[in-house]
């Protein structure tokens, strides 16, 4: 389920590709449709989160942080970097009591965000394109639980963020 509230944004701004750049009204409805499903999954997921559940249970000296829930994880990229041993990335997302409450704001100020935006004219493919991608880094930033993938969601948020400050 994690997966699809990180991705569904890019599903949407491949959609929004294949729309011609004349039917501005359709970009922005496929947005919107986007953000409003992104945030009906994150409230799913806020619904269902338990935090008397035990997950993967995080320490700081020895004592219980919290836990995470809705895990996926998949091995991702392997090297081996001889005597200092393998390097495992992996393809991780959880969330625990505090990104759970950043993945619901996410997804509604990205949903706020596309409404504000209505009124651009100007290059209103490129925008919510770009639009899209930055809500799938910034929520894909919360859920990750290996550094490498917050790394690649935190430098993938700075392309679209530079263009949208830039032109917009």
């Amino acid at each position: 389920m994690l997966s699809l509230i990180v991705f569904l944004p890019i599903l949407a701004g491949l959609v929004i590709l294949a729309v011609p750049s004349s039917q501005k009204q359709i970009i922005r409805i496929v947005s919107l449709l986007a953000a409003i499903v992104q945030m009906v999954l994150a409230v799913l997921i806020w619904r269902g989160y338990d935090p008397s559940l035990p997950g993967i249970t995080a320490t700081a000296a020895g004592i219980p942080q919290g836990s995470f829930q809705f895990i996926e994880r998949l091995p991702w990229i392997t090297l081996d970097l001889g005597g200092f041993g393998p390097l495992n990335i992996e393809y991780f997302l959880g969330v625990d009591g505090i990104s759970i409450t950043m993945v619901i704001l996410t997804a509604l100020i990205s949903a706020i965000g596309v409404l504000s935006s209505w009124t651009i004219q100007k290059q209103v493919k490129g925008y919510f394109i770009l639009y899209n991608l930055l809500a799938t880094a910034m929520m894909g930033c919360f859920v990750a639980l290996d550094f490498f993938l917050f790394y690649v969601f935190w430098e993938l948020m700075l392309l679209p963020m530079y263009f949208l400050i830039g032109i917009w």
